[in-house]
């Protein structure tokens, strides 16, 4: 790493305002652009938008500057829905819709019908390829599949979607991500393929493929992942530089999971002496991940000619590994601070390896995030010890909701239950307000009020009042988003603001700022250089990159063209 690092000190900022030349004098019209070779939507998985400006001292030349320096900044980019979580970010970039229309409400969700929690990119209809053994616990049994995965919840088209339809089977279309859900969503339907991590592997599956191709097959056995073990992650620059912008290292309510402590440095070996399951949790909660992923997205461009073949590609690259670190040290920490500028290293790696490659002058490349994060409440005490913060009791809610519809209508037969919780919904279980003969409107009435009896509870919404759309309040439009009729629970409340559902470390998936505002910068062919300020919306990326594109934008999409 450090040698990449001095390389990219070197490297020059200049080969990229040939993307952007001087309008010719006498007013002469330039002729419209070709058409990029390569589009790189590039995600950072829980990015505020804060950090382009906390962090901008430290940046290198050619990663995060490039494109601030040379491309277009939004900088008041918003989501627009309420529930900001990872698979719900994913699936607005390339479709331009939210929840209510592209029906992923969640990362995974209590199932109305059959009451059992689903994952948003389970398909028991193909199987994983290229997982080996379960690293921890030996071969799985023979004849058993894991649980395949694929973009059959997903119920929009994304504009990879309508790359493939517009300009045939020529173009390719590939996801790429750590997390299984960010390269599925990101790809779309008709995505080539879509690559993930599992357990130091690189995996896909036959949604998109028979087998793994032999360049793939190759790296996984070239063990990447598992030469970093006993490596040490340690600050990148100098400690005083993370002190003064992010406060202690060492603060109250960060998470010690993986056996590596809450302290620089720290070894990632998961505590143990030789490789077991124990190493890749910990390798999850490292940048070394990152690392690994960034070799395979350049490989991906080798193998796979992408932008080099006379047609527009497009890759869809995401990072997941900064969201480990941030739910569990919080935005205002050292490791947060670490990864970032890591990540801005890499980046500046990968834009000149596609300078090599492809050409920056003939990318287009467009850079934001799923979700931002809350800040660890525990912090915001210590700053203000009159604010309103702490962690949500899910023990004392399901409690005070039972124990109010046992007061209004008495308790079930057995000491059953009436309510299960999934996430920031509660559904009520099957047959339990036929038995009692309760009309189901005034029973979420009851549960909605016992909610609001809570102190870390803003505001509830009954499905009667979702289906008819009658919500008041600031964030009223964007729980209408993240409503899905056919797939969102009975009851849906929203956390106020700087409390977290966790016990330790800190979470994301409110409406609050922390939680949707997000960057936005574009770079490269059909891209307006400049500083914009005016608000704009992750969903205006589907149909501005359609745009840009010349073709058509995803059916539904909702967004407008920025440029």
């Amino acid at each position: 790493m450090p040698g990449k690092i001095s390389l990219l000190r070197r490297w020059p900022l200049l080969v990229a305002l040939a993307v952007f030349p001087l309008a010719r004098a006498g007013g002469a019209v330039a002729p419209p652009p070709a058409p990029p070779a390569l589009v790189v939507v590039l995600t950072i998985d829980q990015f505020r938008a804060d950090y382009l400006a906390r962090f901008r001292e430290f940046f290198a030349p050619g990663g995060f500057r490039l494109l601030m320096e040379n491309g277009a900044t939004f900088s008041d980019c918003r989501y627009r829905h309420a529930v900001s979580k990872t698979a719900c970010g994913h699936a607005v970039v390339l479709t331009g819709v939210h929840a209510d229309v592209h029906g992923i409400i969640n990362n995974g969700w209590v199932d109305r019908a059959s009451l059992k929690r689903v994952n948003c990119i389970d398909d028991d209809g193909v199987q994983i390829l290229g997982r080996a053994d379960d690293r921890g616990g030996g071969r799985l049994p023979a004849g058993v599949l894991p649980l395949g995965a694929s973009p059959r919840r997903l119920l929009a088209t994304t504009v990879g979607d309508e790359l493939k339809l517009s300009r045939g089977r020529g173009t390719k279309v590939i996801g790429i991500s750590s997390k299984d859900r960010s390269a599925i969503l990101l790809g779309g339907k008709l995505a080539d393929a879509a690559y993930w991590m599992d357990k130091g592997r690189i995996v896909t599956s036959t949604h998109y493929m028979k087998e793994l191709p032999a360049w793939v097959r190759a790296f996984n056995e070239a063990g990447r992942v598992d030469s970093y073990f006993g490596r040490t992650w340690d600050r990148l620059l100098p400690a005083d530089a993370y002190d003064r912008v992010q406060g202690p290292d060492d603060a109250p309510g960060e998470a010690a999971d993986s056996g590596m402590g809450v302290t620089f440095p720290r070894r990632v070996d998961g505590g143990a002496a030789t490789l077991s399951s124990a190493y890749y949790d910990a390798f999850e909660n490292s940048p070394f991940k990152n690392e690994v992923l960034m070799d395979f997205a350049r490989a991906t461009i080798e193998q796979e000619k992408l932008g080099q073949r006379g047609v527009t590609d497009m890759l869809c690259l995401s990072f997941s590994t900064n969201d480990t670190v941030g739910h569990n040290y919080g935005p205002d920490s050292h490791e947060v601070m670490d990864i970032t500028l890591r990540t801005d290293r890499m980046l500046a790696d990968l834009f000149q390896f596609l300078e090599a490659r492809v050409g920056l002058q003939r990318c287009t490349i467009v850079f934001t995030a799923d979700h931002g994060i809350a800040p660890l409440p525990e912090r915001v005490k210590q700053i203000g010890p009159g604010l309103s913060a702490g962690r949500v009791d899910n023990v004392l809610l399901l409690k005070t909701c039972e124990a109010a519809l046992d007061r209004a209508y008495g308790p079930l037969a057995d000491g059953r239950r009436w309510l299960v919780v999934d996430e920031n919904s509660l559904l009520f279980l099957g047959g339990v307000l036929d038995e009692k003969r309760v009309d189901r409107a005034a029973a979420e009435k009851v549960v909605r009020d016992a909610l609001l009896t809570l102190e870390f509870v803003e505001a509830a919404y009954t499905r009667t009042e979702l289906e008819e759309g009658r919500l008041t309040g600031d964030f009223a439009a964007a729980t209408l988003r993240s409503f899905n009729r056919e797939r969102s629970g009975d009851l849906y409340y929203q956390m106020r603001a700087y409390w977290v559902d966790r016990k330790t470390g800190t979470n994301h998936g409110s409406p609050y700022t922390y939680d949707v505002h997000v960057p936005l910068l574009w770079f490269g062919v059909g891209v307006k250089p400049g500083i914009y300020h005016e608000r704009v919306g992750v969903d205006d990326i589907a149909p501005t990159l359609s745009h840009l594109l010349g073709i058509p934008a995803p059916a539904r999409a909702q967004g407008r063209v920025l440029f």
